[in-house]
């Protein structure tokens, strides 16, 4: 006779709100550090190519990053990293190219509004099975979001003309505090689902 053995499905851990909110306000840094590796491997961002590499480099670190700060909740791990870098890539090679890689304020938002829709697209596609329909607010917020990121790195004095792949640390900061809206959700949802 064999032996059964049952392995408990894992629980959603209950986080507190504060705790969620500090580790991903923690993930801020991230951002800037991400995109300056993605800057110093593909250079600036004045072509197709250069969008596509710096955005693979910092799509994969800024979403291992996220996966860090969303905490026990979170979406799978390969999940979130492969759509953050699939967003980004797609966006940034469609937004910069369509401000034919100019980075005046104005067309700095345009590339955010534009990258930001594409990573919030491609990560609702893996936050759907948690959320529901409450993801599909993501792209448009997302959007938004990553314009105002970069309207401040660039109010900020930052050398933008340096054609970086993300907004700096003070967009990122701004970035940072308006998603903590996401951690907090997938606590909720899954404190609900236990």
């Amino acid at each position: 006779m064999h032996d059964i053995q049952i392995t408990p499905t894992p629980t959603p851990t209950r986080v507190s709100s504060p705790r969620a909110a500090g580790r991903w306000m923690a993930t801020f840094l991230g951002i800037p550090v991400a995109g300056y590796a993605g800057w110093l491997v593909s250079g600036h961002v004045d072509s197709l190519g250069a969008a596509l590499l710096g955005s693979l480099i910092t799509g994969a670190l800024l979403g291992a990053v996220q996966a860090w700060g969303l905490g026990r909740n979170r979406p799978p791990i390969a999940a979130w990293i492969a759509a953050t870098t699939l967003g980004l890539m797609v966006g940034l090679g469609i937004g910069a190219a369509m401000v034919d890689y100019e980075t005046s304020l104005g067309a700095l938002v345009v590339q955010g509004a534009v990258s930001g829709f594409a990573v919030g697209v491609a990560q609702a596609v893996v936050l759907r099975p948690r959320l529901g329909n409450v993801a599909l607010a993501w792209p448009p917020a997302l959007a938004a979001i990553w314009a105002a990121g970069w309207a401040t790195t660039t109010a900020a004095g930052i050398d933008v003309d340096q054609q970086f792949v993300i907004f700096g640390a003070s967009g990122a900061l701004l970035v940072t505090a308006l998603t903590v809206v996401l951690p907090l959700a997938l606590n909720r949802n899954a404190e609900a689902a236990s």
